[in-house]
């Protein structure tokens, strides 16, 4: 998951309450207002301290106004250079600021830090409110629109001038009078419910976990057992401690045998914020969705998820239903197919009972046993977070030439390592933490962010500061932390993520931005090399004797790549069909938010009661406290871009093709928002993105009928695909060979 906390998206994703009194007593020394004389402008995170903040914001918000007043008082005719980059270069200390916070607050929030950030956010709400709905602002902004076919622009001033216009309309600068004065309460009560609903999650996942002996673990693996040894000792308790953290709970649910006290970890789990007390979620969750129809309403959409899909390459809720639902449908009758399978080895072991769905991992890892001769804790042994990592660096250093230098550079937490990256020609690129292991300030899951973004001054590039952040299984003693099939997968991931901010060569800061489901494509791409036999032996090797993984023990994963998806996808679909749903009302009546959730997934579509959507209304920070409401289906729409981009280079005689991988760098990767997410795709792979692949990647593609060939260009081959029902492609044959395109003149 990318962290959307890039300047545009503060107005939805950093928002939270304090009074914005501007007499705060400014700090001299504060830090964070400082020039940083840090090497590689990393931020002094040694010197900043939490009680910083606040004076810092304050200051900072100060400062843009005042630059927002001289764009406004200039008497000159308004044209590109004083209106639309004078706007763009304005509140940059502000947007550094709001960066290094939102990271911050997301990986290590204290009782201090909530505290700061429970007063500050609604001042940034109400701080860019009043700038997007600054009606002098916005007349100077629509002259130079109105105009601007006659100004001599480029492309990317072209874009940058139509983005601004559009992003302040999107932020109500067309509405008059009372309407705008509602539309600022709507998104100041959206985020102080956004903030609320993060903090119960925050409490409610510290505080379930199950406190166990020795001989209610006595079945589970070694490194399992040692690993909640050691967090119940950091609890100050005895025995051994499973919390809902995922790489806590994943392998208890997978290996213990005991089925009861697998339903007590998963149903604390499934009920985080569900459970009618100070820290449920259900009211706000409501409260947001009601508040999100209003603001499309008054926005002029028909719902919120017309709002949001208008601004992305879907372009309207249906093209997003239409790929939902072509993948629900097919993953669930395989999930259904994997349940008999299940239930085969369950019903030997509880003949008179029914499956649940907290038996699933667990039956799940004895099929893949007995299936495909596959031990999931056998394979860890040879993906230590070192060797996982040395992989990536040396998949980036294949594909782009690029290099990462462990240095000596201030850190916000002990448990954070920092890489100088350097470029193919040695050249400063920028700086990449990562911050891989959960503590009880940390938010569950992982994401990547800028610390500090990529921007020109005076002509040259400034490189970012990029942070990666997991929840990971942490080392224990002497052994290492030993990364499951999933957390390699997110650590490649999130390493995409780290790839797209580091590569990123913007010319104005407005144009940083690419959208929403499309920010997945960078990050997706890199998961289809983790397991590919060619990298693995690079980085695979036995933590203990230090044995490069087997030929025979990669054929195994292979074999089992397609195990389980019909339960993945399901899941993961369903969550995107719930937030799909929620925010497509077009108006708002009272519910319960639980009947909401199981009348569209079961009643309406058919989920099994031995499936859960991947997260529920209560605990969905993805849609409630983060940038992707009417959005987790990015994952999936960019999911076809990523296995269709990844077959250009399967097919080529290189996995790691470095003409390949240039064009996706400077084509893709380095453009932010300069273009459109399609162009740029089709500059890329020369026509638009095939889904046959995605859909084979999860096994849910069944083979077309052959027709009858038909001579046809490749640009209309590639547009047939798109559109073809899955198993139903017409099958034509090609003028001539598609070539991939290459970038030309770039070294």
């Amino acid at each position: 998951m990318k962290r959307l906390l890039t300047l545009s998206s503060l107005l939805f994703a950093m928002t939270m309450n304090l009074s914005c009194g501007s007499d705060t007593i400014v700090d001299s020394s504060n830090p964070l207002l400082e020039e940083w004389t840090t090497e590689f402008g990393v931020p002094p995170f040694d010197k900043i301290r939490t009680h910083h903040y606040e004076p810092a914001f304050n200051e900072a918000m100060a400062m843009h106004n005042a630059e927002i007043d001289t764009i406004v008082n200039d008497e000159a005719e308004p044209s590109f250079e004083n209106t639309i980059v004078a706007l763009d270069n304005a509140g940059i200390k502000l947007s550094e600021l709001s960066l290094i916070f939102g990271m911050l607050s997301s990986s290590d929030l204290d009782a201090e830090m909530q505290e700061v950030q429970n007063r500050i956010m609604p001042c940034i709400e109400t701080h860019f409110n009043t700038i997007m709905l600054n009606d002098a602002l916005f007349q100077r902004v629509k002259v130079v629109y109105d105009k601007r076919h006659s100004l001599g622009l480029d492309d990317v001033q072209m874009r940058l001038v139509e983005k601004t216009y559009n992003d302040f309309v999107r932020s109500g600068a067309l509405l008059e009078g009372s309407n705008k004065e509602r539309l600022k309460q709507i998104n100041s009560e959206l985020s102080d419910l956004s903030i609320r609903f993060g903090n119960n999650l925050l409490t409610e996942n510290g505080s379930f976990f199950l406190e166990l002996n020795a001989q209610q673990v006595a079945d589970l693996p070694e490194g399992v057992r040692n690993q909640a040894q050691e967090c119940a000792k950091s609890m100050g308790k005895e025995g051994y401690v499973f919390t809902l953290d995922k790489p806590s709970m994943l392998p208890f649910l997978t290996y213990s045998k005991d089925r009861d006290l697998r339903r007590q970890l998963y149903n604390g789990y499934l009920m985080r914020c569900n459970n009618d007390n100070e820290y449920d979620n259900k009211q706000l969750a409501k409260d947001m969705a009601r508040l999100r129809v209003e603001k499309a309403n008054l926005l002029g959409y028909k719902s919120y998820s017309h709002y949001v899909t208008a601004d992305q390459m879907a372009g309207n809720p249906e093209a997003v239903y239409k790929l939902l639902d072509e993948i629900f449908e097919p993953a669930l009758e395989s999930a259904k197919r994997e349940l008999e399978a299940m239930k085969e080895l369950f019903a030997k072991d509880y003949p008179d009972a029914e499956f649940e769905k907290s038996d699933w991992w667990y039956y799940a890892e004895q099929v893949r046993k007995q299936k495909y001769q596959l031990d999931e804790e056998a394979v860890r042994q040879y993906l230590s977070l070192d060797n996982v990592r040395d992989g990536m660096f040396y998949l980036a250093n294949r594909l782009y030439g690029i290099t990462f230098r462990p240095i000596t550079a201030p850190r916000y937490h002990k448990e954070c390592s920092v890489y100088q990256v350097l470029d193919h020609d040695q050249s400063h690129l920028g700086v990449l933490y990562l911050d891989p292991y959960p503590r009880k300030s940390k938010s569950g899951g992982a994401w990547c962010g800028n610390f500090v973004e990529q921007r020109y001054v005076d002509g040259k590039r400034k490189a970012p500061v990029v942070g990666v952040v997991c929840n990971f299984t942490p080392p224990v003693g002497n052994t290492p932390s030993l990364l499951s099939f999933d957390e390699a997968e997110t650590m490649f991931h999130e390493f995409g993520h780290a790839l797209h901010c580091l590569f990123a060569d913007v010319r104005y800061r407005g144009l940083s931005e690419v959208e929403g489901d499309f920010v997945e494509l960078p990050s997706q791409i890199m998961e289809n090399w983790a397991f590919e036999p060619e990298i693995m032996k690079e980085y695979a090797t036995h933590y203990k004797s230090g044995e490069v993984i087997s030929d025979n023990l990669i054929a195994k994963i292979q074999n089992a790549s397609l195990f389980n998806q019909g339960f993945t996808t399901t899941e993961l679909a369903a969550a995107a069909l719930i937030d799909m749903d929620i925010h497509s009302l077009e108006s708002y009546t009272d519910m319960d938010i639980n009947d909401f959730e199981k009348y569209n997934l079961a009643t309406r579509r058919g989920l099994i009661p031995e499936i859960e959507p991947r997260y529920r209304y209560t605990y969905f920070a993805h849609i409630f406290n983060s940038g992707y409401s009417s959005g987790y289906y990015f994952y999936l729409w960019a999911e076809v871009l990523d296995k269709d981009a990844f077959a250009a280079f399967a097919q080529s005689r290189d996995i790691c093709d470095k003409e390949l991988a240039k064009s996706f760098r400077y084509d893709l990767l380095a453009q932010g928002g300069q273009r459109g997410g399609m162009e740029m795709y089709r500059k890329f792979r020369g026509a638009d993105p095939d889904k046959s692949a995605m859909l084979k990647a999860r096994g849910l593609w069944n083979e077309p009928e052959v027709a009858v060939e038909e001579e046809v260009a490749p640009e209309e081959l590639a547009l047939e695909a798109l559109d073809a029902e899955p198993g139903r492609a017409v099958v034509r044959k090609p003028v001539a060979p598609k070539m991939m395109p290459r970038k030309e003149g770039v070294e």
